[in-house]
This record gives C-alpha cells, sequence and structure tokens, in this order.
C-alpha cells in the first residue's frame, strides 16, 4: 500500500495555478498514480480540464439544495475525469459574503468521512493564494497538505504572493508536517524571469521545481477544456508538464521549512537583477510640475 501523499498548489489569482496543477496531475496517471483534486478555489475551476466541463457542481452549492452537507452522498459530489482522475470542488459563498474558507473546511472533513481519500495515491488541493487567511490555509494549518507547490512567475507581484504563502508555512511548519516542495516558475516572459525565480528560491531555502515555458498550445488546450496532456500527448510542452510530475512524484520527503523575506529585501532582489529602479526619496510625493517633469 502506497503512503497517501497530499500536495496543494497555492499561488496568485491568475498566475496559471489550475492549469499547471491539472496538467502536472494528469502527467502523474502516467506514473500509475491515482490522483483525487480536491478544488479550494471559489472559482470552482480547478477540474474544468480533467472534466472536460465548465464547472463542476461544488459542495457547498449541493449542500445548500440539499438542506445540509449531511444530506450529501460521495457520488452526488465526485465525478470521475479524464484517466480516471476523481474531482471534486468545494466551492465558495457569494463574492462579499462570507468566508470562502468555510467550503475548504466542510468539504475536507465531508470527503474524509465519506472515504474518498481511500484507495488514491495523491489528493491534490488546488488554493487562491493572493491571501493566506485562515480559511485558504486550513489545508495547511489542519495538517492536511504536506507538500506545498507555490505556482509564481518573475512579476512582483506573484514574487510577493509566493513569499506570502511561505510565511503561512512556515507558522505551521512547527505544529504540524508540512513543508514546502518548492517553487514551479509558470513563464511570463518577464525580463530575467529564470534568474529571479532562481535567486527567490534560493532566498527561501527551497528548489526551483521546474521552469514551464510559455507555449500558445495550453490555449488551444484549455479553448476546449483539456490539458496539454490529453490534447497534444506528443507535443514539446506535454513534455514539460511529464518532467515536473516526474520531479513532484520524486520529491517525497524533500520539502524544506522556508526561509521567508521581508518586503524591503524583495524590493532588494528585483533591484539587484536590474528588474526595479530604486526610488530617490527626495521626490517621493512630488508631482510632475514639481519635479519639472513634461
Amino acid at each position: 500500500m502506497n503512503m497517501l501523499r497530499q500536495i496543494a498548489f497555492y499561488g496568485k489569482g491568475g498566475i496559471g495555478k489550475s492549469t499547471t496543477s491539472q496538467n502536472t496531475l494528469a502527467a502523474l496517471t502516467e506514473l500509475g498514480q491515482k490522483i483525487l483534486i480536491v478544488g479550494c478555489d471559489p472559482k470552482a475551476d480547478s477540474t474544468r480540464l480533467i472534466l472536460h466541463a465548465k464547472a463542476q457542481d461544488t459542495i457547498l452549492s449541493l449542500a445548500a439544495s440539499a438542506g445540509s452537507v449531511e444530506d450529501l452522498e460521495l457520488e452526488d459530489v465526485l465525478k470521475i475525469g479524464f484517466r480516471d482522475i476523481k474531482c471534486v470542488e468545494s466551492g465558495g459563498p457569494e463574492p462579499g459574503v462570507g468566508c470562502a474558507g468555510r467550503g475548504v473546511i466542510t468539504a475536507i472533513n465531508f470527503l474524509e468521512e465519506n472515504g474518498a481519500y481511500e484507495d488514491v495515491d495523491y489528493v491534490s488541493y488546488d488554493v487562491l493564494g493572493d491571501v493566506v487567511c485562515g480559511g485558504f490555509a486550513m489545508p495547511i494549518r489542519e495538517n492536511k497538505a504536506q507538500e506545498i507547490y507555490i505556482v509564481m512567475s518573475g512579476e512582483m507581484m506573484a514574487m510577493y504572493a509566493a513569499n506570502n504563502i511561505s510565511k503561512g508555512i512556515l507558522k505551521y511548519a512547527m505544529s504540524g508536517g508540512v513543508r514546502l516542495g518548492g517553487l514551479v516558475c509558470n513563464e511570463r516572459q518577464t525580463d530575467k524571469e529564470l534568474e529571479l525565480a532562481e535567486s527567490l528560491a534560493a532566498k527561501l531555502g527551497c528548489r526551483l521545481i521546474h521552469f514551464v515555458p510559455r507555449d500558445n498550445i495550453v490555449q488551444h488546450a484549455e479553448l476546449r477544456r483539456m490539458t496539454v496532456v490529453e490534447f497534444a500527448p506528443d507535443s514539446k510542452q506535454a513534455g514539460e508538464y511529464r518532467q515536473l510530475a516526474n520531479k513532484v512524484h520524486n520529491n517525497q520527503g524533500k520539502g524544506i521549512i522556508p526561509t521567508p523575506i521581508t518586503m524591503d529585501e524583495l524590493e532588494d532582489l528585483l533591484m539587484s537583477h536590474g528588474i526595479m529602479k530604486a526610488v530617490d526619496e527626495s521626490q517621493v510625493g512630488k508631482s510632475a510640475a514639481e519635479l519639472h517633469v513634461a
């Protein structure tokens, strides 16, 4: 019996986290792994490429229709997709109402109690990472997700989010077994992106697991609601996701407790690579007219 590996993909909204995770998990099935995806993003788009569906019915919405979560059966919420990957979406409240984390907590408890984690090798949580609020930190805080992979790019806000998520991991690493598996850079073709990703990984004390190059075939696959691994299995990009899947698979027990940096250190890192210019404090708060700028 294989040891169940509970991994999580975190990352800034819009960074390509769900695309990266679904392609990686699709490639993991080629290694004979049985997988359950637990979508923890209120958008409920963590399983769309596996199910070829726009959005899966969520545990929260189904529970609301049924009366309560106790009225649900596992088959109501669990769908089977590409290569028998099991898919569940926790769901969330309407924008601006309630805590999205509640859906994550409800979903995980329901799945555990109803045997969803049996007969799988990987449970993968796909989690929004702009904010590490209590709810989104749930897979970390409750010692569910053991290995965190942060999807980032060379953009400042993506690096800022990655550092923030590392702070969340550090907070719970001492009391639980959670570790940072590493960074995954989803290329945005910004300046010195690989160098920056490697520098941030070094600062955090982890590895850059893989640098995923930008390729339009990803968009072509997404339009058809498919992973690249399914849409174009012989493509170079499918090969990149297979490499990433292999690296994740061979990364068991190699996670670290991260060493997050301060905002000043992050800005210094960007300046040292020429991405950000040092601010002349004497010019702060001055208008264009005062600075005689046309």
